[in-house]
């Protein structure tokens, strides 16, 4: 744990932000200590993001100060906060991937020689030591596009380090990681801490902030709610303490009847790479069927050859005995599937459009009066949903990017609802979701299969799938490589499947 007695690196005072009448920030004042790691959790739309773009000078406060390292600062920008040692790496990151590991370190800052010419010598020699300095072994070479998420991830941290940075802030860091590969991520952050570098670690997996956090806040409805150290609480106070109420159970119960198999699966194989190799397996009427494994198994991919959206090179989707196997997205969705895709801003949402736009864009049909668009009957659809999956916004008007993370995920949720699917497939539904959201949204999917929906959920968290569904697939490599009863099976099964073909 931190030393009480360390000083504090970032203090913030009274910091207040409104966007016109929303007051989002409301006199917070926040602590980080030297050497320590912070957690930062709260519902979507409570606050965190904009706290942070405030102290990174993406938004310019409204009032308080900021102090970092004992002096006040303002900074102008990101840009700018790096430079004076505080840094962020965001959840969805910003990297140039046709470039090198070494081109992206020293973007914006290549080291030149006396004849004004490049110092590639120099660049190897620093990023060198860097990496070794971290313990990692990397390719210096090698194109960003060729890494994992999770070495991407640590090229950023070690990024930031070579800044000379104090304080870093990881936002969602672990959300698309292996078990494995949050091993290594926090191996590191503890290597940081301990060179007495302080960490803010915005999370919505409490199991997380309390096996790596010294401290952790509660930002709720734009006010500081809470801090303690995570020796000193527990996770019923955070769900608590983030909602405003108590959650007596992270999942409701999953009390819906499967009935006959309504969809299945028959020999699938792709023509392209990463492939599939003969995958088979049945979804009963009313069932959630989990589908389980580490990251780059074939979960995706599997559901994007269902949905039209990869080539298949060899078998059968039958949906009720008629064949669907789809030659686009758009064929699926005439037959009644729908898909929420795992990047929800490059493939689930059009970032330019408002929330009636992303809402309604995917069931024109039904919103026409005549041969015109009604938009009266496009906002009065998109309001509905609002009110349905509770999205924090001003307005079925607002700016898509003007919402959290959540509340955009749940407007992605939103346009499928309005299309009624017969086969509903969710590929990480609850990725960066806060955990009151994530328990409606359970709430949303068992209710959907009480009403006769095939669901096919993609987790990558192993509480949410032994938590709601009934049946587990479990992918390894391409390959299925078995299906077992949730009720029967536990997380030692799963992780023991998910090897069968590595």
């Amino acid at each position: 744990m931190a030393d009480k007695e360390a000083k504090n690196v970032l203090s913030i005072r009274s910091m207040c932000k409104s966007f016109g009448r929303n007051r989002v920030l409301d006199h917070i004042d926040l602590d980080v200590k030297e050497g320590s790691i912070m957690g930062l959790m709260g519902e979507n739309g409570a606050g965190k993001s904009t706290m942070m773009k405030c102290l990174f000078g993406t938004y310019q406060k409204d009032e308080g100060t900021i102090f970092f390292n004992g002096r006040e600062v303002n900074f102008s920008g990101p840009k700018n906060a790096l430079e004076n040692g505080v840094a962020m790496v965001h959840q969805e990151l910003n990297q140039c991937l046709e470039r090198s590991v070494l081109d992206n370190l020293f973007l914006g800052r290549y080291p030149k020689n006396s004849l004004g010419v490049v110092d590639e010598a120099r660049m190897k020699r620093e990023a060198s030591d860097l990496f070794r300095r971290l313990n990692m072994t990397v390719n210096l070479t090698a194109p960003m596009k060729t890494m994992s998420v999770s070495q991407r991830q640590m090229v950023e941290i070690a990024k930031a380090i070579s800044y000379d940075a104090r304080l870093i802030v990881l936002d969602e860091p672990t959300s698309s990681l292996t078990v494995r590969e949050v091993s290594k991520l926090f191996e590191m952050m503890r290597n940081l801490k301990e060179q007495g570098i302080s960490l803010i670690y915005i999370s919505h997996k409490m199991d997380e902030v309390f096996e790596i956090c010294d401290q952790v806040s509660v930002l709720r409805d734009g006010k500081l709610v809470m801090t303690k150290d995570t020796e000193q609480t527990t996770m019923d106070e955070l769900i608590a303490a983030m909602v405003g109420r108590a959650l007596d159970n992270r999942f409701p119960p999953v009390d819906n009847t499967p009935g006959d198999v309504v969809l299945s699966v028959q020999h699938l194989s792709t023509k392209y790479a990463p492939n599939l190799k003969d995958i088979s397996f049945d979804v009963r009427e009313g069932e959630i069927f989990g589908l389980y494994g580490l990251v780059g198994a074939g979960r995706s991919e599997l559901l994007e050859t269902m949905f039209g959206v990869r080539t298949r090179a060899a078998g059968r989707v039958y949906y009720k005995g008629r064949l669907m196997n789809f030659a686009s997205a758009r064929d699926a969705m005439d037959h009644g599937f729908a898909m929420i895709t795992e990047e929800r801003k490059s493939t689930g949402l059009f970032l330019e459009g408002d929330l009636t736009f992303n809402t309604t864009i995917t069931n024109l049909q039904h919103y026409k009066t005549g041969a015109a668009l009604s938009k009266d009957k496009m906002v009065k659809a998109t309001a509905n949903e609002i009110n349905v999956m509770h999205t924090k916004c001003m307005g079925p008007s607002d700016a898509i990017t003007a919402l959290s993370g959540g509340n955009q995920q749940k407007v992605v949720f939103g346009k499928w609802l309005e299309r009624d699917p017969a086969v509903f497939m969710m590929d990480e539904p609850t990725r960066g979701i806060d955990v009151g959201a994530k328990y409606e949204i359970y709430e949303l999917i068992i209710k959907m299969a009480k009403m006769g929906k095939a669901i096919i959920v993609v987790s990558s968290e192993m509480p949410e799938i032994l938590g709601i569904t009934n049946r587990i697939g479990v992918m390894s490599n391409g390959r299925l490589a078995g299906i077992v009863d949730t009720k029967q099976t536990d997380q030692e099964e799963l992780l023991r499947l998910s090897a069968k073909y590595l």
